[in-house]
């Protein structure tokens, strides 16, 4: 077990692949610069892979006081035993409070193997990270200074806020997109520390030979303005006046996972909880009632219209602009409109 540092640094494990890091670790250095600022502590990123230092000042310029680089060539693709003992090494020689990951495929298989060789604990999936007290009653004591691990739980339909006092470091895993990401500072700089790794080949389970990586068919966090569908579509083929409609504003379609569990679309398509949380200027949500899971993918857009024939439906709850109406005759005259005013 790592001792209790409550002076210790705040990490966040800076992800990359092929040399380049993902937007989920630049997005964590934005928070982590935040609860270390106020712990009074210095930030740190984690970075592993080979040839990797280039990335260090880049991680400096979004937030990192520290990086501390781990280079080999058994470390230059992904595997969870070699990044979880690399990283449990240096946990124990430098004791932080907090550790957070991305909570990508490698975040998620990554996380939950360090917490257990630190016998520490870890909240998977959270939407926001903040610095608080905890007051025990049993005990008649106050902890203060730490992490609130917030996340959705029971379906979405409460928000837990969990802690943990007595095993360190605290760790959490965080969704992708649910943090803005931080203004880069060109001419802020860091310290780059260089540990050594001792690996060979027979100490790890697997050899990879190749490694292929399928890209998304659409970039939905990029996207300027999305037009997303729900189960209230009706079918695949009807789903067509959300293709359209995106087309017509030079926009990404979305859908809610139900949209998605039907077959109307696939999967690389879903917002919400269990898909793509986005931030666009722009969120058209066509035939979605609004279940809360699907309002905390996207309920941070700039401006929300919602088409939606049931005047109770929740999404109209958050939306800025209400179009009650069947959505059969409400599109295709919006997609004219638009068309005549190109």
């Amino acid at each position: 077990m790592i001792p209790v540092n409550r002076n210790g640094e705040v990490w966040v494990f800076a992800e990359q692949h092929e040399g380049k890091l993902e937007d989920i670790s630049l997005e964590l250095l934005g928070r982590a610069r935040m609860l270390g600022d106020k712990l009074g502590v210095k930030v740190a990123s984690v970075l592993i892979g080979d040839n990797v230092k280039s990335l260090a000042k880049e991680l400096c310029h979004y937030g990192a006081d520290k990086v501390y680089v781990l280079e080999h060539p058994l470390l230059e693709h992904y595997q969870a035993n070699s990044y979880a003992r690399v990283i449990y090494n240096l946990i124990h020689k430098y004791e932080p409070q907090i550790m957070i990951y991305g909570a990508s495929p490698c975040g998620r298989d990554l996380a939950p193997r360090v917490a257990s060789a630190a016998k520490a604990g870890l909240t998977a999936d959270c939407t926001d990270l903040q610095i608080g007290d905890h007051e025990d009653k049993q005990a008649n004591t106050v902890h203060k200074n730490l992490l609130l691990q917030i996340r959705p739980a029971f379906g979405g339909n409460i928000i837990a806020t969990i802690i943990n006092y007595d095993r360190w470091p605290q760790m959490a895993t965080v969704r992708e997109g649910v943090m803005p990401m931080p203004e880069p500072q060109g001419n802020r700089k860091g310290e780059i520390i260089e540990e050594e790794v001792h690996l060979t080949q027979d100490e790890l389970p697997l050899e990879i030979l190749k490694e292929h990586k399928q890209e998304k068919k659409v970039n939905l966090k990029a996207s300027r303005i999305i037009v997303s569908g729900g189960a209230g579509v009706g079918s695949k083929e009807n789903f067509r006046l959300i293709w359209d409609l995106a087309n017509s504003l030079g926009a990404a379609p979305g859908a809610t996972r139900a949209a998605v569990d039907l077959g109307f679309i696939d999967r690389d398509h879903q917002v919400g909880q269990t898909g793509t949380t986005v931030r666009p200027s722009l969120y058209i949500a066509v035939g979605i009632s609004g279940a809360i899971q699907h309002q905390a993918g996207m309920s941070d857009s700039q401006k929300i219209i919602a088409v939606n024939s049931d005047p109770e439906a929740p999404i109209f709850d958050i939306a800025h602009y209400k179009i009650i109406g069947d959505l059969n005759e409400v599109v295709p005259k919006m997609i004219k409109a638009i068309k005549m005013r190109v």
